[in-house]
């Protein structure tokens, strides 16, 4: 994965794996890699890692068993709530940037109809 400077590392691995689970390349209720195969995987140190499941925890979309390791909740509806968060992030992003350029609502929505084969 390559990082962007403008974010933090540990915001863009939580990203990532709200991707994954998203995309079903991790399932609900499966067993995420430990701290340290996490920071082999994404080139990051543990710490950081650490830092990773600690807000995914706080999300609510893990959950660590005390020498077991983090899991994804077993929740089927956690893939369509970080679908739609993730959808929701993209079109504000999307929509502030339109307005700045001088866009209206309408505008955008003309504009989206018209690229829609894209």
């Amino acid at each position: 994965m390559k990082f962007n400077t403008a974010t933090p590392i540990y915001q863009q691995v939580v990203a990532d794996l709200k991707k994954k689970i998203v995309n079903g390349t991790i399932h609900p209720g499966d067993k995420l890699p430990s701290g340290r195969d996490l920071a082999v995987e994404y080139k990051i140190n543990p710490n950081t890692s650490s830092r990773v499941y600690a807000l995914l925890e706080e999300q609510g979309i893990t959950y660590t068993k005390r020498g077991i390791g983090t899991f994804v909740i077993d929740d089927e509806n956690i893939v369509d709530i970080l679908k739609e968060e993730m959808a929701n992030h993209l079109l504000t992003f999307f929509m502030n940037n339109m307005h700045e350029l001088g866009y209206s609502s309408d505008d955008i929505i003309d504009l989206i109809r018209r690229n829609e084969k894209c």
